[in-house]
């Protein structure tokens, strides 16, 4: 979970630091206190896009930080930081990420610079954000498909691995029929230049590792006057009167003589007699070496020249003359295709077919385990919408329609499968269910949302879900309802959320109160988390919207009462 977040510089914050607690954390405050601000920085630390609009006016950068506590070893995050070598020490993590005045973007995790791209990888795992544009996000049919993979990903996912290994396969071999397709100037061009290729990679008649052992024959010849004079001086050095064998020799003799007198020099004899024999075959071998070395400057130049053909070649078609070899053998395979491309042509369309009859069986599989993970979703949702006044609602999964399997089914397959999955819904008994964007007002979407989002929550493994202002558009029970909702997925994710509702501020385990104060002419946002006592008097103030009354206050404490009753039930449950 988020345990602290500060802020230095950002919008209108001089400088701010706020802990965080498990449950639900509520953030209230007057309109333009700067409560979405705080979330804006928290989506910036998640990877959100930067402006320099963010910086503070005379700041030279603003600089936002957010300390993680990850208290579960199989968490996602911690794969991240394996893959990015990012040590993560008594389950911290901290994301760090700083904008320049003239809109450079500096991020890190655990003090190590990463790139935007690495921190939002980050900020998936752990943060999930929800405001009121992000709720229009549902209208949209093409995140229905992703939603839906979330509610059984074990059996979904497995399902979708096994078909994205066929589907890429066919995606290759119906690139490669696209290319022999090619109209006939492209491909004649096409041949010329790899004949071309092969015609001069097969006259330079290049033989594995050729290269390096070139290399080491050049450098041999090219230093034979200091491997002679070492070979010479190591030869000498052992071999003759009074040399290093001959000393050896004499050591051995001695221990040899005098071994009547100590067993233990008997056993050293032996092992310099050993040494002695070995040293005596390693200066024959020297002896022998120096006789064969010869110097011989017209190989030296055969070698420069070969060397100076194949860095030509180099350029061109490898770094190592086993990339090249690698690349002859491509363009020979390419070569004989083109050459007989009516044949090929003919079989990689039977290929094709085979692939697509293979891939739409896989797909057939993922479109059966999705429909059955649609009935449980639907039946979920519909339990959960119940809870929040929506009772009569009909929520449906809708697949597009079947696909006869003898036409051209690779044409109906994508990189997931073959289903366009769109969510329908009827908000009045008696009229068919139509897509989200034709029905659903804002305050029916807001509940539909937060009922996949209960659903979604354990399914999706962040340490927090933040709500900003999501319950917009609603009162009376559906706002008690919303409230209680909010509550429930607090007891699977540390929730924070910025609501105008006293009904959601009351279920709050810890109530933070966000205000603007002017200080030396510059208006700064504080954070104060309340009292029990200023909490109450917070609630009169949002139920009233104007001065506190002692009806408003009583009715405030009324509620909170009411907000704690409801969460001993809950824990008791």
């Amino acid at each position: 979970m988020l345990t602290e977040l500060s802020i230095q510089d950002f919008a209108i914050i001089n400088k701010l630091s706020v802990t965080f607690n498990e449950g639900l954390t509520v953030l209230t405050g007057e309109t333009g206190a700067g409560k979405s601000i705080i979330i804006d920085a928290v989506q910036l630390l998640a990877g959100g896009r930067g402006s320099v609009e963010f910086v503070r006016h005379g700041a030279k950068k603003a600089d936002i930080e957010g300390l993680f506590i990850i208290d579960h070893d199989s968490h996602p995050v911690y794969t991240i930081c394996e893959q990015y070598g990012i040590e993560s020490e008594d389950q911290q993590l901290v994301l760090r990420r700083t904008i320049t005045a003239n809109g450079k973007s500096i991020c890190r995790v655990n003090s190590k610079l990463v790139t935007l791209a690495v921190l939002r990888e980050f900020g998936r795992t752990l943060i999930d954000i929800h405001s009121q544009h992000e709720t229009q996000s549902l209208m949209n049919p093409e995140h229905h498909l992703d939603l839906l993979d979330l509610y059984q990903p074990e059996l979904i996912n497995k399902a979708k691995k096994e078909y994205l290994k066929l589907y890429d396969q066919l995606s290759k071999l119906k690139n490669r029929y696209r290319k022999l397709s090619e109209n006939e100037q492209e491909t004649a061009q096409r041949l010329d230049l790899l004949q071309f290729q092969l015609r001069e990679l097969e006259e330079a008649q290049l033989q594995p590792n050729e290269d390096k052992q070139l290399e080491e024959e050049r450098n041999t010849l090219a230093n034979f006057e200091r491997i002679y004079s070492s070979l010479q001086l190591a030869y000498n050095s052992l071999y003759g009167e009074q040399k290093g064998l001959d000393w050896v020799n004499q050591a051995q003799i001695a221990l040899q003589d005098n071994s009547n007198y100590d067993a233990s020099l008997a056993q050293k004899a032996e092992d310099i007699a050993n040494y002695y024999y070995g040293l005596e075959e390693l200066t024959y071998d020297l002896g022998n070496q120096i006789e064969t070395l010869q110097f011989d400057p017209e190989r030296l130049n055969e070698i420069e020249a070969r060397l100076n053909e194949i860095n030509r070649l180099k350029r061109k078609y490898g770094p190592t003359v086993s990339d090249m070899l690698t690349y002859m053998a491509k363009i020979e395979e390419e070569v004989e295709e083109i050459s007989n491309k009516d044949s090929h042509i003919s079989k990689l369309e039977q290929q094709i077919k085979e692939k697509a009859k293979d891939a739409f069986l896989e797909a057939q599989e993922l479109r059966d385990i999705r429909i059955k993970a649609a009935e449980a979703l639907t039946k979920e949702i519909h339990e959960e919408l119940k809870d929040l006044y929506l009772g009569k609602t009909e929520f449906k999964v809708d697949f597009a329609k079947n696909i006869e399997p003898q036409k051209e089914l690779d044409k109906h397959l994508h990189k997931n499968g073959m289903d366009d999955v769109t969510f329908l819904i009827s908000t009045n008994p008696g009229e068919p269910p139509k897509p989200l964007n034709k029905v659903a007002s804002g305050g029916e979407l807001s509940r539909i949302m937060l009922s996949l989002k209960k659903i979604f929550a354990r399914h999706q493994g962040v340490t927090s879900v933040i709500f900003d202002e999501v319950d917009t558009g609603v009162s009376g029970r559906v706002a008690q309802a919303i409230a209680e909702k909010i509550y429930h997925i607090s007891q699977k994710s540390q929730v924070l959320c910025i609501t105008h509702l006293p009904q959601v501020a009351a279920m709050a385990d810890t109530h933070k109160l966000i205000e603007k104060e002017v200080m030396n002419q510059r208006t700064s946002t504080t954070v104060h988390e309340l009292s029990q006592k200023l909490q109450i008097n917070e609630l009169a103030r949002m139920i009233t919207g104007t001065k506190l009354t002692d009806t408003a206050v009583d009715h405030a404490r009324e509620m909170l009462e009411m907000a704690i009753q409801f969460k001993g039930k809950e824990h008791n449950l």
